[in-house]
């Protein structure tokens, strides 16, 4: 890949970070219109809708096989606990917590099941991280407020459910074999879907007469921008620059989340989620060896 050609995606990564980071916003905004299953269909329609063409487009045929099909259904399973966690916290919380706990919780979370469940060495340096993690999100929860009613409210326990869900859903998704990412992306949310109209059918009442260009735009924005855009950008940057270069392009999804809170929903920046942000990210970093600023060699004269 050209200088070129990186700058360019690099700039990509940037816009697929920004749309993952305005998901949580879209979600605040649209729970006021619709419930969790109305969301989880809806954007997995659209998301369908406008994944198909681009896996055409990138000659990412539909074949799947029967092992990366049965995890698909596993997937699924998990995906929707996962969107209601993810939807509930945010309507009953702020966008702002959302974005910032979840996402930096997560890559911990992901390797605290790795070596509890597969084995992973854990090194002195990954105890550190994970007592700065630890600091991290007790100081986000507002823990030294030392009041149980605020520890642990409705929106922290969705939160932290969906930190979990999260690796989850990610570990399986490891476990696919001779099937793209993308490819196998797509038959979950179908099947999601499928699941959704089948077992959660009373909760699918569409008032198609309350929604407003805000809804759609929201809707839209949460589909195709931080959903497919953002995955296939993600996908292809791990085929192009590798997955330690593209995963420090994560730290910029809290940030945003928070950042277009303060815009578009005027929430409030608390010093100890600011605070809880930076001490998770630096745990982040720690634990997956994540390098920000890489070395140039020496300049020739």
């Amino acid at each position: 890949m050209t200088d070129t050609n990186k700058n360019l995606f690099y700039f990509l990564m940037f816009l697929a970070m920004a749309g993952w980071g305005a998901s949580w916003v879209n979600a605040k905004v649209l729970s006021s219109y619709i419930n969790e299953y109305e969301l989880i269909f809806l954007r997995n329609f659209f998301t369908i809708a406008s994944l198909v063409p681009v896996l055409i487009f990138t000659r990412k045929y539909f074949y799947i096989n029967k092992r990366s099909f049965l995890l698909a259904i596993l997937a699924s399973v998990i995906m929707i606990a996962y969107m209601k966690c993810y939807f509930l916290g945010t309507k009953f919380g702020t966008a702002s917590l959302g974005g910032a706990l979840v996402t930096t919780l997560i890559p911990i979370n992901t390797f605290l099941i790795m070596a509890f469940f597969y084995g992973k060495k854990i090194v002195k340096k990954d105890y550190f991280a994970l007592a700065i993690g630890a600091l991290g999100v007790m100081t986000m929860l507002n823990v030294w407020s030392f009041s149980s009613e605020q520890i642990f409210t409705i929106q922290n326990m969705y939160f932290l459910g969906a930190s979990i869900l999260w690796p989850a859903l990610t570990i399986t998704s490891s476990k696919i074999t001779k099937t793209s990412p993308m490819v196998f992306t797509l038959y979950m949310y179908i099947i999601t879907s499928i699941m959704v109209a089948v077992f959660f059918t009373e909760s699918l009442e569409f008032n198609y007469s309350s929604y407003d260009t805000i809804f759609w735009i929201n809707i839209l924005g949460l589909a195709i921008v931080s959903t497919t855009f953002s995955t296939t950008v993600y996908f292809i940057g791990i085929e192009k620059l590798g997955t330690n270069e593209v995963s420090s392009f994560i730290f910029l999804v809290p940030l945003f989340a928070i950042l277009f809170s303060i815009i578009f929903l005027k929430e409030h920046l608390s010093i100890s989620l600011l605070i809880g942000t930076i001490l998770t990210l630096i745990a982040v970093k720690i634990l997956n060896n994540i390098k920000i600023f890489k070395k140039r060699g020496k300049v020739e004269h």
